[in-house]
């Protein structure tokens, strides 16, 4: 999710290649429901089978599962954070326990599941892979099974009557790495598999599991981003910065993103951010999105997750091992990922998740080169990864760049970039259909290249059109202009968007600023509010008061937003808690708590389709012309790889490019590739599995193209280097400060386990 940066309208950054422009924004982000799912009739398939129904017709029917939590994992977890980062330790003392907190009904209901379990295990029925099971529980059960370990993050498994299960349907017992359990609810025919690298779980029944091909024509991407995870933001996980940035402070914000985190947090820094990234997304989070009908997730990872460079203050390397559980727990349940890269070095957009707010050094001032080859090393590195044959099936694309800043960049610069970033990742794992992942640009060339749009409605002139107006929106701005990208283009996907009709929120527009609706947004580089109030925002950040028509309201707006970009990821799945406000906050970029709400559509699926009556509702008229299939050499077929715009090739395939924007790069300083490669290493396969688990796989050796033996980018020799950080404001070198020859690896990847800083 992107800051607006002087009200800039970045849906027109990367416009379509056919030429349209997405309108009007591109930027970017628990309570829980006591009814007990009702579970359908044990004669459900022979019901629908005498109706001449389908499984698809009744998974439109059936009704929300409930998330069941006594207290949020936000909330502890951030509490805790926000203790450490303060340098005092965390007491026992705080809210009564978690079963005086619970009605009577609730405590009924958690000790029939209870009971339950116990009765299954003792039966010591196993659940069979074709069994479509009827059952459901919403109630996560503490306790019991079979602690197994695994240095792929564990082999998480039941047990019944001492025989370990490694997979299971709705309603099965799940345990995980740190010995506690939960209910796998899904209702939606899916399964889960624990087997070392079997790709065989299935997220739902109407999608392939992950050993079977995705058809992009006909499978639609209905995914959700774990934002705030591995990239840290203020306003998904605002526990982290409240400590520095005390409620009421007049004073001007200084922990404003990571790299300033990183800097407050001091000597407690890897502790406070370690903490986060192992408390809030964990295996479960993996569950209950395939749970809640959810089949991809987008993932945001830094560059810090390989290596960091001297001076940055960023936790180097730890990211890496929170994403291979994110792997390990994708595969398990059946899920895709899409591999973002969110913050790259010297920065790509200014933005606070960029790495660090302020100035643009990617592509931009003297360091721009530098630092844009400095990227291509990590692309390439996560591109031989996950073109493992291994890791194919659960990562099928990778986003190389999110939401550069093409008005400070220059789309021409961009072009550049990207086509590099093309024919390097080709030339790694080959072209065609099932080879090397499709390569997510804003704008690019060939072979299995999707567009990424991101849509949001709210980062302009605020508004109060009315809540069907606003679910007109999507529909009569975005349809359109997805299919046409798609007929001249490729496939094209909403990498993020949120239900968010307005900018209301804590921190949505950075710490310190606030917001367009309540008149109190100041553009960034201004002193005066840039837009008048038209409203207050306290009903809108009061979740815990929505009524029911603010609720259907809202949930009509996401369901045009589905219906509308097809292929989609919503951001975010989950806001924390904060500590000044005393709940969780942004509930309008919350998945999860809009589940348990009733905002977020129960089953994305019955969103396909509403556009016609949503726009009816709002009188307005638009045409709804049906989704174009995509042409064979958009997803790897016959054409794939041949790039017809010879003009372009011509245009833009220097590289490095002879100028950035308007400025002369001739003498700007590069790297030469002469050092040794970092590669990205999995742990060791498993050698203590449970009874009956063998695994099916080995976790390789983090590189899929031995032919690929080029040194990694690094600073040249006697050559003087400005701080990448702060280039735009260095002096422009007279001369070019050339490097070595091309240094050849003939040994093969640097095996370590763990990406590590270079010395």
């Amino acid at each position: 999710m992107a800051a607006p940066r002087a009200e800039a309208d970045l849906a027109n950054l990367n416009p379509p290649s056919s030429g349209g422009a997405f309108s009007p924004n591109t930027y970017h982000f628990l309570p829980v429901t006591e009814d007990p799912f009702v579970p359908p009739s044990p004669t459900r398939q022979a019901n629908l089978a005498a109706n001449g129904a389908t499984e698809n017709d009744a998974m439109l029917a059936r009704p929300r599962p409930a998330f069941w939590r006594a207290e949020t994992d936000e909330e502890s977890s951030t509490k805790e954070s926000s203790q450490v980062a303060l340098g005092r330790g965390v007491g026992e003392g705080g809210k009564a326990g978690i079963w005086a907190r619970m009605s009577t009904r609730r405590k009924l209901l958690l000790l029939a599941a209870a009971l339950l379990v116990i009765v299954a295990i003792a039966v010591g029925t196993a659940v069979p892979l074709t069994h479509k099971s009827s059952k459901n529980s919403n109630n996560a059960v503490k306790g019991g099974g079979t602690k197994t370990s695994s240095a792929l993050g564990g082999t998480p498994t039941a047990t019944a009557n001492g025989t370990a299960l490694a997979t299971g349907r709705d309603g099965s017992v799940v345990l995980t790495e740190d010995g506690s359990t939960f209910i796998y609810n899904n209702s939606f025919g899916g399964f889960w598999n624990a087997i070392p690298f079997s790709d065989s779980a299935q997220a739902q029944s109407d999608v392939p599991p992950l050993d079977q091909r995705w058809d992009y024509s006909t499978n639609l991407i209905s995914g959700v981003n774990l934002g705030g995870w591995l990239v840290i933001e203020p306003f998904i996980a605002p526990a982290l910065f409240e400590p520095f940035n005390p409620a009421g402070s007049t004073a001007t914000p200084t922990v404003i993103d990571e790299w300033t985190l990183c800097l407050a947090l001091g000597t407690n820094m890897s502790t406070v951010i370690e903490n986060h990234y192992a408390t809030f997304i964990t295996e479960k989070d993996f569950a209950e999105i395939a749970g809640a009908g959810l089949n991809w997730v987008r993932i945001p990872v830094p560059y810090w997750m390989i290596e960091v460079e001297s001076g940055e203050p960023f936790l180097a390397n730890v990211a890496w091992k929170y994403f291979l559980k994110a792997i390990t727990w994708a595969r398990k349940y059946g899920l895709r990922i899409n591999i973002d890269l969110h913050a790259v070095p010297g920065s790509q957009n200014g933005y606070n998740h960029s790495s660090k707010y302020g100035t643009i050094n990617f592509l931009n001032g003297v360091m721009g080169i530098a630092n844009a080859q400095r990227t291509l090393n990590y692309i390439r590195t996560l591109t031989e990864f996950i073109t493992q044959p291994q890791y194919a099936n659960v990562i099928p694309m990778l986003s190389v760049l999110n939401e550069p800043y093409a008005y400070t960049i220059t789309l021409p610069t961009l072009r550049h970039f990207y086509l590099e970033t093309y024919n390097m990742m080709r030339d790694i794992s080959g072209i065609g259909e099932g080879k090397g992942p499709w390569i997510g640009f804003h704008d690019a060339f060939a072979d299995k290249l999707p567009q990424d749009t991101h849509p949001y409605l709210i980062f302009t002139t605020p508004n109060n059109d009315t809540l069907s107006y606003q679910a007109s929106k999507p529909c009569s701005w975005w349809s359109e202009a997805m299919n046409a990208s798609t007929l001249g283009f490729g496939l094209t996907i909403a990498g993020e968007w949120s239900v968010a009709i307005n900018d209301c929120g804590k921190w949505i527009n950075n710490v310190g600023n606030g917001q367009r609706y309540d008149g109190t947004y100041i553009t960034p580089g201004e002193t005066t509010v840039a837009y008048d109030a038209v409203g207050s925002c306290d009903s809108w950040d009061a979740w815990w008061d929505y009524t029911p028509a603010i609720k259907a309201g809202l949930k009509n707006v996401a369901e045009a937003h589905m219906d509308s970009l097809r292929h989609w990821f919503f951001w975010t799945w989950k806001t924390g808690y904060s500590s000044q406000v005393g709940n969780i906050v942004n509930p309008q970029w919350n998945y999860q708590l809009g589940l348990e709400q009733g905002y977020i559509p129960a089953n994305p699926r019955t969103a396909r389709g509403v556009c016609p009556s949503l726009l009816a509702a709002a009188g307005v008229e638009v045409a709804q012309d049906p989704a174009p299939t995509l042409s064979p050499w958009m997803t790897g077929g016959t054409g794939a790889g041949t790039i017809l715009a010879t003009d372009q090739l011509s245009s833009f395939g220097a590289w490095p490019p002879l100028s950035l924007g308007s400025t002369v790069a001739t003498n700007f300083p590069t790297f030469t590739p002469t050092g040794v490669v970092t590669t990205l290493q999995p742990e060791p396969t498993p050698t203590s599995l449970p009874a009956g688990v063998v695994s099916v796989g080995s976790p390789g050796n983090g590189w899929a193209d031995s032919n690929d033996n080029g040194g990694w980018l690094v600073k040249v020799a006697g050559c003087s280097y400005p701080n990448p950080w702060s280039g735009v404001a260095a002096t422009v070198p007279t001369a070019p400060c050339t490097g070595s020859a091309l240094a050849r690896r003939t040994a093969g990847p640097v095996a370590t386990a763990l990406p590590t800083q270079r010395a």
